[in-house]
């Protein structure tokens, strides 16, 4: 052991040199640039290997990185669609007590709260099991709201225009009560309204006030009382329903015009029965005979439904018993001249208001109201029973 020590110490300088450069590779052999193709073979030792197993495990990892994203979002979309649909339906309810207050506590007659309670079927009374939309009073009230407010002057915020306003409301709750309770008779005894009657009496409404077409009269109607042409059809549709039922019940007046046409089909003197018996007192007292002596289609003395029994008489000839808006009418053709224009007389009998009826009607029917009525309605409405 000792002798190579010895000989390692006693090694010359240059067998040192070559020693070292066995062992380590030069400088210049270190930094030397490896050549492209050492280059390409070293890169592709490098590729993995592509094959089934590679590719899915390769696929698994993408999967599993996108998981992390994919059950937070769902839990972020079914988090927004709970907190909408809370908000959605806490405005719906905050929206409706809204209404309710202004309707029910404050009596609100806006514009606004009049469409809603036109989409929204709020009741404002119950008479039997038929609940009376708020839309209905409304409808009623708001047209007596713009009468007066355009065509008198009258200021509804000022004290005396408040005072006529609660003046009128039990007035206007009557009505549509009323209205109920004619639909009620009207549905006992199989009453309705035709198309063509609403036709009629918007013609004759026409005519009455001297109105060329229905365009200048949906005009006035709408300065009037902020109606449409269908407004004013839905109250001559009520007005005439009313009418057919008081005709439909008045069994009596019937009875009496029934006699009346047997007496002058057995040869009874026409003039001299419309004096004795016709209600219409500008026309009995000259046998009947209409002071329009010149009867057509248009005609503002008399209704349409007379004109067309007329049309179909020959002069001297007597109808059967014509039922009117108002009355029960008998009515002989004296003449037509060349222009069909008519002269002829008529007995008229008019039948009891459909007020008799109603108030029969609701003795025997249950009334709750939804609003507060104020004290002077208990001369007009009966007290709530519900």
């Amino acid at each position: 052991m000792k002798a190579n020590d010895d000989h390692k110490k006693h090694l010359t300088a240059k067998e040192r040199i070559d020693k070292f450069k066995s062992v380590v590779p030069p400088v210049a052999a270190r930094f030397k640039k490896p050549t492209l193709q050492q280059q390409t073979d070293e890169a592709l030792e490098n590729v993995p290997r592509i094959t089934n197993e590679t590719v899915a495990e390769h696929r698994e990892e993408v999967l599993k990185g996108a998981r992390r994203f994919k059950y937070p979002l769902e839990h972020s979309k079914h988090k927004i669609v709970v907190v909408t649909a809370s908000l959605l339906i806490t405005a719906l309810v905050a929206f409706f007590i809204g209404t309710s207050i202004s309707l029910y506590k404050f009596q609100t007659t806006s514009g606004f709260m009049y469409h809603m309670t036109q989409v929204v079927p709020f009741p404002v009374a119950k008479v039997g099991k038929r609940y009376v939309a708020y839309e209905n009073y409304l409808f009623e009230l708001r047209r007596y709201i713009h009468y007066y407010h355009t065509q008198q002057q009258v200021d509804f915020a000022s004290k005396s225009g408040k005072f006529q306003l609660e003046t009128y409301k039990p007035k206007a709750m009557q009505k549509i009560v009323d209205n109920v309770y004619i639909k009620q008779l009207a549905q006992e005894h199989n009453i309705s309204i035709s198309d063509d009657e609403v036709r009629d009496a918007l013609g004759m409404l026409r005519v009455q006030n001297r109105l060329s077409s229905d365009k200048e009269l949906a005009s006035v109607i709408h300065r009037f009382y902020d109606w449409s042409i269908d407004d004013l059809k839905r109250e001559l549709q009520q007005e005439l329903l009313a009418q057919k039922v008081a005709a439909a019940l008045d069994t009596q007046t019937s009875a009496k015009a029934a006699d009346v046409l047997k007496q002058v089909k057995a040869g009874g003197d026409f003039a001299a029965l419309a004096g004795q018996y016709s209600d219409d007192q500008a026309t009995k007292g000259n046998g009947g005979q209409y002071t329009d002596t010149a009867i057509a289609a248009g005609s503002q003395e008399v209704s349409p439904v007379i004109i067309r029994e007329l049309a179909r008489l020959k002069a001297g000839e007597v109808s059967s018993i014509i039922t009117t808006p108002t009355s029960f009418e008998i009515v002989k053709l004296l003449a037509v001249d060349g222009s069909g224009k008519y002269k002829a007389a008529h007995i008229e009998l008019n039948f009891k208001d459909i007020s008799s009826y109603t108030k029969a009607q609701a003795k025997k029917t249950d009334v709750k109201y939804y609003i507060t009525i104020p004290e002077s309605t208990q001369d007009v409405i009966p007290a709530s029973k519900g």
